[in-house]
């Protein structure tokens, strides 16, 4: 077998970030069965879903930026080792206490995120790069998608321990792969880590994202709450300070003020709120019992299979997109992603009285998931010096958490504000909820129509003095034009 095949190259990335999207959403229809096999309580085992977040968020853009600087097959290999460990400590974990800390760990395994796409860039020839990465987006999507329809019927067959004991197996098999056959990136970052500017971004990551998560239970005007935003806020004006100040940026700034970058981080930002929420609450209005109403009373093996015409039509779209970029260009595919799902979120507000009717709506959905994940990233890479991959892809990434836990968060707040007497939500809040995301949907989609279009290849992906002369041009665009930033 050869030392250096694209394809095998491939398979190692794809098969590491699949695996760790569907961690993402793998365990959340468990988590009732892990509150009662290790006997706890239901506010204590959201921390296994808040841990893994908070954790991927710190972890993203950091391990992006190190890849830069020290070597992306490098920091991949030690990535995996954390994945794998994350998994077999929580397959064997004795208490929900042990169980978070192995979900921290495995929340490292977001970095292989921005490596996977850096190393796509460094090493495919540059005719491959947009296919490969709408490819690689496809099995990210639709590894979340995995997750929510695989978990019933292991928890079932199985136990809540196999949801981890799989994925040992396999990112164990990967990780030699990838310390044999992967190459290391030979495109390196000047300068070293900024280690304040790692701390700061931690920082005003957890402030932000942790209340996002727990506002439910700790009450929007608790002191928690009110003063964790207010240190995010503080801790972001430091961040900023620290970054532009420094020699050696964890995250360039500039790179961050380019048109394309801008706008794209935007989309995502708008598009993660819609489609977390959607993961997040769509099962759950399925396996409402229908005394509430509306709902269906499905089990949580019956709602995961509901959910498979949108893990279905994200990967198709996603690897679809790779042939249709070329064509209608990555800006393109990003709007009519995003007004996909703008769409199947305002059809669910109007009509949602017929199992039929979801089963569309998430068709819809995932056409839309496949198309934006594999533009948006694609549209990043062809934006960004080869040696800002990582950190940049990682903060689009992160970006698009964000936006998840805001949009989850409110929607939380439409759909529980008024429960009737069985402690149930009323139908309005969920109709309420989805008309919300329908319109955070469409500011995604007319934010992708500000992404600037782009000469030569449509995907964006240029190379050599062209990609140079490229950041320049937007560099001059983003000073020009500071109205545009606002």
């Amino acid at each position: 077998m050869p030392r250096k095949s694209s394809r095998l190259t491939f398979a190692v990335l794809a098969t590491g970030a699949g695996v760790f999207s569907m961690l993402q959403s793998l365990i959340a229809p468990a988590l009732p069965t892990v509150q009662h096999a290790l006997h706890t309580s239901q506010s204590t085992a959201t921390w296994v879903m808040t841990a893994y977040l908070l954790s991927a968020s710190v972890f993203t853009p950091i391990l992006g930026r190190v890849g830069d600087l020290v070597g992306k097959k490098r920091t991949l290999v030690v990535v995996l080792l954390a994945v794998l460990a994350g998994c077999l400590v929580a397959a064997l974990a004795p208490n929900i206490g042990v169980l978070i800390i192995a979900r921290v760990v495995q929340g490292i395994g977001g970095a292989l995120f921005p490596l996977s796409f850096g190393i796509i860039r460094d090493e495919f020839d540059a005719s491959q790069v947009p296919g490969s990465i709408s490819n690689l987006s496809a099995v990210i999507a639709a590894g979340g998608g995995v997750g929510m329809v695989a978990a019933g019927p292991i928890v079932t067959a199985l136990d809540y321990r196999w949801l981890f004991w799989f994925p040992v197996g396999i990112v164990a098999v990967t990780t030699l792969i990838a310390v044999r056959y992967v190459p290391e990136s030979p495109n390196r970052a000047q300068g070293h880590v900024n280690w304040l500017g790692a701390v700061l971004l931690s920082g005003w990551l957890v402030a932000l994202l942790l209340p996002l998560s727990q506002a439910s239970i700790w009450g929007w005007g608790s002191v928690r709450v009110v003063g964790l935003f207010a240190a995010a806020v503080v801790l972001f004006a430091a961040w900023l300070f620290s970054e532009a100040r420094s020699r050696s940026p964890l995250i360039d700034l500039k790179v961050m003020r380019l048109p394309s970058v801008w706008t794209t981080n935007t989309a995502a930002l708008l598009f993660g709120a819609g489609m977390y929420a959607i993961w997040s609450f769509l099962p759950g209005f399925v396996q409402t019992p229908s005394s509430a109403g509306y709902g269906f009373g499905a089990s949580v093996t019956a709602s995961g299979l509901l959910m498979l015409p949108m893990l279905l039509a994200m990967f198709v779209s996603g690897v679809l997109s790779g042939r249709l970029e070329p064509i209608f260009g990555a800006k393109a595919l990003l709007t009519t992603g995003a007004a996909l799902g703008a769409l199947a979120c305002a059809i669910l507000a109007l009509w949602h009285d017929q199992q039929w009717q979801i089963a569309l709506v998430a068709g819809i959905f995932g056409l839309g998931i496949g198309l934006a994940f594999a533009s948006m990233a694609n549209l990043i890479v062809g934006s960004v010096p080869p040696e800002q991959t990582g950190a940049a892809t990682g903060m689009n990434a992160n970006i698009r958490t964000i936006g998840g836990s805001i949009g989850a968060a409110v929607t939380s707040v439409l759909v529980t504000g008024h429960l009737q007497a069985s402690g149930l939500p009323y139908d309005s809040g969920y109709t309420h909820g989805f008309t919300l995301l329908a319109v955070l949907l469409l500011g995604a989609a007319l934010a992708a129509l500000l992404v600037p279009r782009r000469s030569g290849r449509s995907g964006g992906t240029t190379v050599g003095g062209s990609e140079s002369a490229l950041l320049k041009a937007e560099e001059e665009a983003s000073v020009m034009a500071p109205g545009a930033l606002n």
